[in-house]
């Protein structure tokens, strides 16, 4: 058996997947300060209506523009690893394998709805793109995206991790993006916080106020704010990493996949992987789907499914999701791509709907799974892949355990190299795993509660 399957550029997907259309039940919808359902022009000042109309859509499959796959040309389809190195060390019958991201331009799966977001906004005649970064990889994406394009981009990076991965910035800069570490004092939701908690590490949430900020107060129209994660046209564009491995897997012989990995912050590296995967076992087919997040942010494993902001200054609209509440402050792990308050809408749903079965892993086991693929598997990940690592291993374990030869794939959302300082303070010793308690979640739910339930599925 071969250990890497390609795809030839004419076997590209040329559509997305939607799950929304699939979900059982009734897909709660955004609602405003008061409580009522959004209106599409009531998002009209933050992005783009062909955005926005993807974001509202329940049609099963969305065409791929041409503009967007000559983009994704570049670096798509990505190849699909089986992982026999990996497989051997761990004495496993299992079979793992893994959707190589790392190979796109920016390291990562986020070009997948960078470009897109980018075209679809530059058909619209904006000229600017603001948006915020936890690990630096988003920022990146949309910074490559945007000269792609011919565009400006600008970027709040969450405070920690700009000073954590200052090679990050220099990499937005080369391809033109601006970045700045938030909260800043260029927005007055920076201002506030920093008058309030000058060393804060900063948040997701307040970084996502901020550009919000900054692209709604463009006098000229001309600027809009993209999202790298969480929102459902953001899920829909990185589908097509499950529909290429799909396609691979039955290349490479694979009638029957009975696990489906991916780490999960937001949500889209994962819901990219899994999406086309639910739809198979809506239909009846027997998959594990397990989102996995840190133990020091467990959102969809420690908290009910209910309506919150997704922005520390309330611009966003309430989505329906697992929460920590949106004036939740991370810990300074070093998986700064997890570490946002809450979970996709989606995804949310697809765990209440019984359809997928979350885990929480802590730093140290996520660190050490790392050191374990670097040291089979030749590639070093990052720390937010990690966590899918940890996942599998732990799944292939248990595989050995009950002597069953079954099927692992898991995503592998980005590269590693330049994380290299998480690694040399784990090698070190100078990692320790942060857990939050029960008391904890309740505490930060608490101060940022907004009293919407979400009715039950």
């Amino acid at each position: 058996m071969p250990t890497k399957i390609f795809l030839n550029e004419d076997e590209i997907p040329r559509q997305w997947y939607n799950l929304a259309a699939d979900l059982p039940g009734t897909i709660n919808p955004p609602l405003g300060q008061d409580g009522k359902p959004i209106s599409p022009d009531m998002l009209a000042a933050v992005f783009p209506m062909n955005l926005i109309e993807q974001e509202m859509s329940q049609q099963r499959w969305i065409d791929i523009p041409e503009g967007i796959l000559d983009l994704l040309y570049r670096w798509r389809p990505s190849p699909l690893h089986r992982a026999i190195h990996l497989e051997k060390a761990l004495g496993t019958p299992a079979k793992i394998f893994y959707k190589n991201e790392s190979v796109s331009p920016a390291g990562s799966h986020k070009p997948n709805t960078a470009v897109a977001q980018a075209w679809y906004n530059k058909e619209f005649g904006i000229k600017r793109l603001t948006t915020e970064t936890g690990a630096g990889q988003w920022g990146s994406a949309l910074s490559y995206s945007c000269a792609l394009l011919g565009m400006e981009c600008k970027v709040f990076m969450v405070r920690i991790s700009f000073d954590q991965k200052p090679f990050r910035k220099s990499l937005m800069e080369t391809w033109g993006g601006e970045c700045v570490a938030s909260p800043s004092n260029e927005t007055q939701v920076g201002r506030d916080i920093l008058a309030k908690m000058p060393d804060t590490p900063g948040s997701l949430g307040i970084a996502i106020s901020e550009a919000i900020e900054a692209a709604v107060s463009d006098k000229t129209g001309k600027t809009r704010y993209a999202l790298g994660s969480v929102l459902n046209h953001v899920m829909l564009h990185q589908t097509i990493i499950g529909l290429e491995a799909k396609k691979q897997l039955d290349k490479f012989g694979i009638k029957k996949v009975d696990t489906v990995i991916g780490c999960a912050g937001g949500g889209s590296n994962f819901a990219g992987l899994a999406f086309p995967f639910v739809l198979d076992k809506i239909n009846g087919a027997d998959i594990e789907i397990i989102p996995v997040e840190p133990a020091s942010c467990p959102t969809l494993t420690a908290t009910p499914f209910s309506y919150d902001f997704g922005d520390v200054a309330q611009m966003t609209p309430m989505l329906p999701m697992h929460s920590l509440g949106h004036k939740f402050i991370p810990a300074p792990i070093h998986a700064g791509g997890l570490r946002y308050h809450g979970m996709a809408p989606l995804v949310s749903h697809a765990v209440e709907a019984g359809l997928m079965s979350p885990m929480a892993i802590k730093q140290l086991e996520c660190y050490e799974a790392g050191l374990t693929f670097a040291r089979t598997e030749g590639l070093v990940v990052a720390p937010e892949t990690c966590h899918a690592v940890a996942c599998a291993i732990r799944c292939a374990k248990q595989a050995k355990e009950e002597g069953k030869e079954k099927t692992i794939i898991f995503n592998l959302s980005g590269h590693g190299l330049m994380d290299l300082a998480g690694y040399a303070k784990f090698m070190a010793g100078e990692l320790q795993d942060i857990v939050m308690s029960a008391q904890d979640v309740k505490e930060s739910r608490r101060i940022s509660i907004t009293g919407y339930p979400v009715p039950k599925i």
